[in-house]
């Protein structure tokens, strides 16, 4: 069993997400403007989340390199709204590039991150996402980080450019549905 690694910043405390915590994915994903540029603002239900997002998760989770979803909680800071204390803000994604390609890139690590609107305008996004960069990118066989958002995700892509990465293209991914066109941002370490 490995030790449970806490990665705390000035407002935040990040752990990964056990692979029984399935709830959480729920909770989150009941709101319809969370869900609005993954899946259109459609709700996820528990099935979809045991039968298809918890066997990919279990693919790629790594607690030893740090892969998975790391758990954001906001912790008791007077630069946080009093009602945020002590609350389940949403997540971050982290798995090697095209995982679930012939070829993943093991070498550059995919960020994500998915939080409640509660969260939104804070820069608490851009505060985990960054806590967590700074963690990957201490791993030796790692050269890159990027991240993907639809085009209209304006706050996604801002916490992208927060985290200095660069637009590289617009193209297909293979975990969008439907071959949708996704931006792609990436920096180099």
């Amino acid at each position: 069993m490995t030790e449970r690694r806490i990665i705390e910043t000035s407002r935040l405390e990040l752990t990964q997400m056990n692979l029984d915590e399935q709830g959480l994915l729920f909770e989150l994903d009941q709101d319809e403007a969370v869900m609005r540029y993954i899946n259109g603002g459609h709700k996820t239900t528990m099935e979809q989340i045991e039968q298809y997002f918890m066997p990919r998760l279990k693919r790629y989770h790594n607690p030893l390199k740090g892969y998975g979803l790391w758990k954001v909680y906001a912790k008791t800071a007077q630069e946080l709204p009093e009602c945020l204390w002590g609350q389940y803000l949403g997540w971050i994604l982290v798995r090697p590039m095209f995982f679930f390609t012939d070829t993943p890139h093991f070498d550059d690590i995919e960020l994500g991150w998915r939080f409640k609107q509660i969260a939104w305008g804070l820069g608490i996004g851009s505060e985990a996402a960054k806590a967590i960069a700074d963690f990957v990118v201490t791993h030796p066989e790692v050269s890159a980080i990027s991240a993907i958002a639809d085009e209209d995700n304006i706050g996604s892509i801002n916490i992208m450019t927060k985290l200095g990465m660069e637009f590289i293209k617009k193209a297909p991914h293979p975990d969008v549905p439907d071959n949708q066109q996704v931006v792609f941002y990436q920096l180099k370490v």
